[in-house]
């Protein structure tokens, strides 16, 4: 059993992730390394200041731009859209691991009056007439349908019948999404974008038990440490109860896949994967890191359990988008801010396209933070990274006072001509 402080614990799952010190990760490569590392990164459609899964790879990959993983899932198709952890982005290699689900939706298709005539149809449609979203497919009307391997459709009344075919083609593999209009999915046949090899491979873990283990060395690989306990790291692992989590975690230990951690503080055992033990070791030599200040998504995969979080960082964090704006603490989309090794506190951020400004409506800092002028720079830095990746040509604080005509970044107010996002070169320009 491995030994760290609180501290190194930290620094352990920051620097897993590359979200402490220099930058681990670059590029479109880099951008990939990370979801090969991770398993799986979440997808959500909400766009405030860039979707979930964008804003995961933005604090960790040196260079990314939305445009990086557009080009990575519908042009190079080195990833895909398909349900891991929730709706998620996946490897598109790891395609065949997931037969079951395309298996699961198939059978569960046969229970909707009509549809397998529909899914004859529109195969037949797009085979002929080339990619098509719900609204440029030929289906009127709705009907009786719900995904069973992700929430979508309506369990209790109609769905829109062109979406439900669709959707339900996607669930079962045969079809892919081929682009995206905005928040409008384009699909076109699975088989013109995934090759054969992959799609119509069988799957590598047939066994149920043997796949509830493949995920669970997966989600702990992706958060970095994890418990054997309850946890929302473990969702959408299908039939995943308390004694198949025991003996998959007593199997891992006795295959020296994973290793026990023993944290300062804290009762329970954490557990990481053996090819992490070197940087166990790293973080154990007392090496200082220079510190980075980043927005973390709401479903960042670091964040997967919060109660651990909160163990480690002591850092309480709820996404409160589903909360009733009445009740909300905090705001509708509310990011978390890692500063060096703590979290400094959550900042609530839009990007408004109609003014071409990140608007910072309001950072609320942690209890004990410094607000000093190290930690102002650090954020200026982050507020400026920010707004090249939702590239807005300008940034407005609302949480502070902008006297004398400059915003607290000392530059001109949004919409006069402070701070401009060049979309050629990437790079922002002030005054």
């Amino acid at each position: 059993m491995v030994t760290l402080s609180n501290l190194q614990a930290r620094q352990f799952l920051l620097l897993k992730h590359g979200l402490l010190g220099s930058y681990k990760f670059s590029g479109k490569e880099g951008a990939l390394d990370f979801v090969r590392q991770a398993g799986c990164i979440q997808f959500d459609p909400v766009d405030v200041c860039g979707k979930n899964a964008e804003l995961t790879l933005q604090s960790r990959v040196k260079g990314f731009r939305k445009q990086t993983l557009y080009e990575l899932l519908y042009k190079d198709r080195a990833l895909l859209d398909y349900p891991d952890k929730n709706l998620s982005i996946i490897l598109t290699e790891d395609f065949p691991y997931f037969l079951r689900y395309r298996q699961a939706a198939r059978e569960g298709g046969r229970s909707f009056e009509g549809l397998a005539e529909l899914e004859r149809k529109t195969l037949d449609y797009i085979a002929h007439n080339g990619p098509v979203s719900s609204d440029t497919l030929p289906v009127s009307g709705t009907m009786f349908w719900h995904s069973h391997i992700h929430w979508s459709g309506n369990w209790g009344g109609q769905t829109n019948a062109a979406r439900a075919v669709l959707e339900q083609l996607y669930s079962t593999g045969e079809l892919v999404i081929y682009s995206k209009n905005g928040s409008r999915k384009i699909y076109d046949l699975a088989e013109k974008h995934i090759s054969p090899d992959i799609l119509n491979a069988d799957d590598p873990l047939p066994e149920e038990f043997a796949h509830q283990k493949w995920r669970v060395l997966r989600r702990i690989g992706a958060v970095g440490l994890l418990w054997n306990r309850p946890s929302d790291a473990w969702l959408n692992i299908w039939n995943l109860k308390a004694p198949q989590r025991d003996e998959i975690f007593r199997q891992l230990l006795e295959e020296e896949k994973i290793a026990e951690v023993k944290v300062e503080g804290i009762k329970n055992i954490l557990y990481c994967r053996s090819e992490d033990l070197p940087l166990l070791d790293t973080v154990r030599q007392k090496v200082s890191y220079a510190p980075r200040c980043e927005l973390l998504a709401p479903l960042d995969c670091m964040m997967w359990d919060r109660k651990l979080i909160k163990a480690l960082f002591g850092f309480d964090y709820t996404w409160e988008i589903y909360t009733p704006a009445e009740k909300r603490k905090y705001g509708f989309y509310v990011l978390p801010v890692i500063y060096g090794d703590k979290f400094a506190g959550r900042a609530e951020i839009a990007a408004d396209k109609k003014t071409d400004t990140l608007i910072v409506k309001n950072i609320w800092y942690e209890e004990g933070v410094k607000q000093n002028k190290t930690l102002a720079a650090a954020i200026d830095k982050c507020m400026r990274r920010f707004a090249r990746f939702n590239e807005c040509g300008n940034i407005a604080r609302q949480d502070k006072p902008m006297g004398g005509g400059l915003d607290p970044y000392g530059n001109k107010r949004a919409g006069e001509s402070g701070c401009r996002y060049d979309r050629t070169t990437g790079g922002m320009s002030c005054e």
